[in-house]
């Protein structure tokens, strides 16, 4: 069987699995509490690769391993492992009980709806519905194109064409089947995921180009040092503690990670989906960011033509893998990709739809009603960041604007929210706003061609604490002089 007839049959494979989960689940998703949150009734294993996958996309196998190999060479390696001890691990013991616990008391299914029923306000649920929405399109757009590299370098297909397939996969099994045919689809893609990893590892250490695990080390470094690599040079420091402290915190106020921990049964699948979730990352994301790494082995000091998002593709290319691991590896993106895309999705438009025009445009609408509208918002959003994907910002700094934004806004408000008292409205909203114009305001400066994205996204969450820590001093004292008065 040729490369190409090979490489289509395992994606053929994969795409008919993910279209029976979700014609199987589209009954189970008929209202909106299955829709969004399904049952709150997930377990451990396919919380946490739900998290995972919606973690690490194409986004980071392509542009950021690429990107970052090719910057900061074997020092790229930290970016994954932040991501499994700050991203994952941290994450989930600090905010996925709390978080289940009390989305589940006050039966919320959104971050907006938190916001509105922490601090009594319903414009601070319109503000947070808007960013969300707005600014988890470009995150979207970046996976597009992160797939539409790789995809056009090893098939030979237009990026066009990538990109609608893409975007035809996802929105169908959204539309299909929500919340829970996308855990059970996360759950399947999350094996593929960690399988894939795994064989790219061990084959892209034994390619020619790295020649087995120790030359490959070796002649890094011999790279690095002649290059100023090691160590890194001051700004090459601070552009890479910004990326591991944005790739990893960063997730921390995103809605569609957040979300995952809405729908676990209980704290002992919680503990459990610490575990799970930690070594998921270590392996994807240290492994993606290992692969990247040596990048220069394959290209010296030459960039190659399209930049570093064709870094991986090209790297994958000729490393002379077999036409079978090809297909899986494809589908390990695809897989990643799709669960991203579902992901983001989902948060977005159910965010539109309940805590837009439920409250606001169609109060007696029902809960079925809103779970079409749902669906078919989630098409508009895949054809919106169908169109925000040709736009020319690289992978990085594209996912970078809009994590920055959005997390710069919600991180500290979020986080404060479930263990400080102290917070009140006054601090949530200077927090917010403070965390979005520090990160909005340089991007939009620059026309959004910035690579300085992670250092404005890592300043924002900072500004963001400050503010609520200050704002709600303020709020405090004023309603105190208030009640005197």
């Amino acid at each position: 069987m040729d490369k190409q007839l090979t490489i289509w049959t395992v994606i053929g494979i994969y795409a008919l699995f993910m279209l029976v989960i979700g014609i199987l689940y589209s009954r189970k998703g008929a209202d909106m509490a299955s829709f969004t949150v399904g049952g709150r009734s997930a377990g451990a294993w396919i919380s946490a690769l739900s998290y995972g996958t919606a973690y690490f996309s194409a986004v980071m196998f392509i542009g950021y391993s690429g990107g970052s190999g090719w910057s900061y060479g074997l020092w790229s390696v930290l970016v994954g492992i932040g991501n499994a001890v700050f991203g994952s691990l941290l994450a989930w013991l600090v905010l996925a009980n709390r978080t289940r616990e009390y989305t589940r008391r006050h039966d919320i299914k959104s971050m907006p709806q938190l916001f509105e029923k922490r601090f009594q306000s319903p414009a601070m649920r319109l503000f947070a519905c808007v960013v969300i929405f707005l600014f988890l399109i470009p995150y979207s757009a970046s996976v597009y194109k992160g797939l539409t590299s790789v995809c056009a370098v090893i098939l030979g297909i237009d990026e066009q064409v990538c990109m609608i397939i893409i975007a035809i996969a996802s929105a169908l099994l959204l539309i299909l089947g929500g919340y829970i045919a996308t855990l059970k689809a996360d759950f399947f893609q999350g094996f593929v995921m960690m399988i894939g990893v795994s064989a790219l590892i061990v084959l892209v250490v034994l390619s020619p180009q790295v020649g087995g695990l120790s030359t490959g080390l070796g002649n890094m470094m011999e790279y690095m040092k002649s290059h100023e690599m090691a160590p890194l040079s001051g700004k090459s420091t601070v552009a890479l503690v910004s990326t591991i402290l944005m790739t990893s915190f960063g997730t921390w106020g995103l809605p569609q990670m957040v979300h995952k921990y809405y729908g676990i049964r209980d704290a002992q699948e919680v503990r459990r989906g610490t575990v799970i979730s930690t070594i998921f990352a270590l392996l994807v994301a240290g492994g993606g960011y290992f692969i990247g790494s040596f990048s220069h082995l394959f290209f010296g000091e030459t960039m190659p033509e399209g930049g570093k998002d064709f870094l991986v593709p090209l790297m994958l290319d000729s490393a002379g893998l077999p036409n079978l691991l090809i297909g899986v590896i494809l589908v390990l993106l695809i897989s990643a990709s799709v669960s991203t895309l579902s992901s983001i999705t989902l948060t977005a438009c159910s965010t539109v739809s309940m805590d837009l025009v439920k409250p606001t445009l169609a109060k007696n609408i029902d809960d079925k009603n809103l779970a079409a509208l749902t669906r078919i918002l989630c098409l508009c959003f895949v054809v919106l960041s169908y169109f925000i994907a040709n736009y020319p910002t690289p992978i990085l700094e594209m996912m970078s604007y809009s994590w920055g934004i959005i997390s710069g806004s919600f991180l500290a408000p979020y986080l404060l929210s479930l263990y400080w008292k102290g917070i009140n409205r006054t601090g949530a909203w200077a927090g917010m706003l403070g965390g979005f114009l520090t990160a909005f305001v340089p991007a939009a400066a620059s026309g959004f061609t910035t690579p300085d994205g992670p250092l404005y996204a890592c300043c924002a969450m900072v500004v963001s604490f400050v503010l609520c820590f200050v704002g709600s001093k303020i709020g405090a004292r004023g309603a105190a002089n208030g009640e005197k008065a």
